[in-house]
């Protein structure tokens, strides 16, 4: 039910691609007390963005799930930046993060909803 989408427009190989998405899907099972069997993680390349008027590497993160804490987005903010930084090297002003809480019934799996 978690969901981490990283949208970056530095480029990446396959083999830290994989090191990456497996990292980011451990990390947001720890931090979120949830099951790693349902945590998703999507990355998405996109090159053509721009940050505080310039191109150099940034990012952009969305962390979604059921009963997402809004009291703890602050260590969640840190705990991505700090993904980024050792995963990807993107200092931690250079990334922006959105967080949302779904509604159990707006969350579908498995043929039926949470």
């Amino acid at each position: 039910m978690p969901l981490l989408r990283i949208t970056t427009n530095q480029t990446v190989d396959e083999d830290r691609l994989k090191e990456l998405l497996t990292t980011a899907s451990a990390t947001v099972a720890e931090m979120l007390g949830k099951p790693e069997r349902y945590v998703m993680v999507d990355f998405v390349h996109s090159p053509h963005m721009i940050f505080n008027g310039t191109t150099a590497t940034t990012a952009y993160l969305e962390l979604k799930s059921i009963g997402l804490p809004g009291d703890r987005t602050g260590d969640f903010s840190k705990l991505l930046c700090l993904l980024m930084q050792q995963q990807l090297h993107i200092p931690e002003d250079r990334v922006y993060i959105e967080f949302s809480s779904a509604e159990r019934h707006l969350w579908g799996w498995n043929s039926a909803t949470f």
